[in-house]
């Protein structure tokens, strides 16, 4: 198959961002190395494929690059098969492939076979477990935006055989690492407005274009093509409702008053965005004490810059009169892009009472607690964790999340 110079830019193993110092813009250019290559380096030719997930345009391709620019000369490019499911012709020819001889004519002398949005290829669980088996020495690398699609199709076929890792937007670990502390800081601003994705920090100006591309039907244009998913427009109202309750309890009874839709069709579409990797749920703790809330949820965007995209709200900081809950949504996220990439295996949850006692965020581990309050204005981070919450559980630790000291939770 051809190389198709048009895609190069998905190649470039460069990221450049821009920061804002003071009145000034100023370009910068830096390699931003994603947390996991070196996992990914380690599971190379171990007789597994790679299966990478995460949201359109966070960065898939770019890092699959970064593997196999660090795997050269061992790995020369001629011996990469670069497949590109949103083209036709490439699905038509991975659907054919379903026999040993048709896939022995696909894998020719390729060490690498690199397949992009996997979801979009119906039955390809059964050719890359083909591979996989009968083709030792070749190393599959799959990428796909839709865990629906793609898991369906891949646990079955793939099971034991795959190393499977998701990727989320830039975190603010991969920026520390990259660029140190100045840049994070000079940054800050910027992506609790604008996101972390790619994209968006190397972009010189037109972010706002940028970012209404992405988080238009493009994102979850795999949702839209499935069976039963035939209204957008409630999608997009959904999305639109729920941007604006980011840090509230969301009632899926509520949301369909507010779309014009039944709950059921709500939280079918809840659960499905949130397997194309925009939004994520937030369930209460509800265990011991009578007054707390039960299943009572709330529900965060992935990035913050496709969240104001959906309101098409870009004031900047000093103007806006949603801080807090742009600081709760971008701090959530990003603690759990640290505790994923660093394997910190905790369970999550916000915590409710009828009496209105509450805490923003719970990080649950070997049975003790974290809790955690987010506060925008330092000079307001007074806060006291309810008292019925401390003797009931196993408290660890309480703190409050500010601009001042959220670095201590995120590197």
């Amino acid at each position: 198959m051809e190389y198709n110079p048009k895609i190069r830019h998905e190649f470039e193993e460069y990221i450049y961002f821009t920061y804002l110092c003071g009145s000034e813009k100023r370009a910068t250019m830096t390699l931003i190395t994603r947390q996991l290559l070196n996992d990914l380096q380690q599971r190379m030719f171990k007789g597994k494929a790679i299966v990478l997930i995460g949201a359109r345009q966070v960065g898939k391709t770019t890092l699959f690059q970064q593997l196999l620019e660090s795997l050269s000369p061992k790995v020369p490019q001629n011996q990469v098969l670069m497949l590109f499911c949103d083209d036709a012709q490439v699905r038509e020819l991975l659907r054919q492939a379903n026999n040993l001889s048709s896939i022995r004519q696909l894998v020719a002398n390729n060490r690498v076979i690199y397949i992009d949005e996997a979801q979009r290829v119906q039955g390809i669980g059964l050719t890359l477990k083909l591979i996989t088996d009968h083709f030792k020495d070749v190393q599959l690398l799959v990428t796909g935006s839709s865990s629906l699609m793609l898991q369906g199709q891949l646990n079955e076929p793939l099971t034991g055989r795959k190393f499977e890792y998701q990727l989320y937007p830039i975190a603010t670990q991969e920026l520390m690492n990259s660029g140190g502390l100045l840049r994070v800081n000079q940054t800050l601003h910027s992506r609790l407005i604008y996101g972390s994705y790619p994209d968006v920090l190397n972009a010189d100006d037109d972010v706002r274009n940028i970012l209404t591309n992405l988080s238009g039907s493009y994102m979850y244009q795999d949702l839209l093509s499935m069976e039963g998913v035939r209204k957008p427009v409630i999608i997009e109202k959904l999305l639109v409702a729920l941007a604006l309750q980011v840090g509230s309890e969301v009632s899926y009874n509520e949301l369909a008053q507010t779309v014009g839709a039944d709950s059921k069709t709500i939280e079918k579409y809840v659960d499905l965005l949130e397997k194309c990797y925009i939004i994520f749920r937030l369930n209460g703790l509800n265990r011991n004490l009578r007054t707390e809330l039960k299943k009572s949820k709330k529900i965060y965007f992935y990035d913050n810059g496709i969240r104001n995209a959906v309101l098409q709200q870009f004031t900047p900081i000093n103007k806006r009169n949603d801080m807090g809950a742009l600081w709760e949504n971008f701090f959530i996220a990003e603690r759990m892009k640290y505790n994923h990439y660093n394997k910190h295996y905790v369970n999550t949850y916000f915590w409710r009472t009828s009496e209105q006692q509450e805490i923003d965020y719970i990080e649950e581990c070997d049975g003790t607690m974290t809790a955690f309050e987010m506060k925008w204005n330092a000079k307001r981070s007074g806060s006291r964790f309810p008292k019925a919450f401390r003797e009931t559980y196993d408290v660890k630790q309480t703190v409050v999340i500010t601009p001042e000291n959220y670095l201590d939770w995120l590197h």
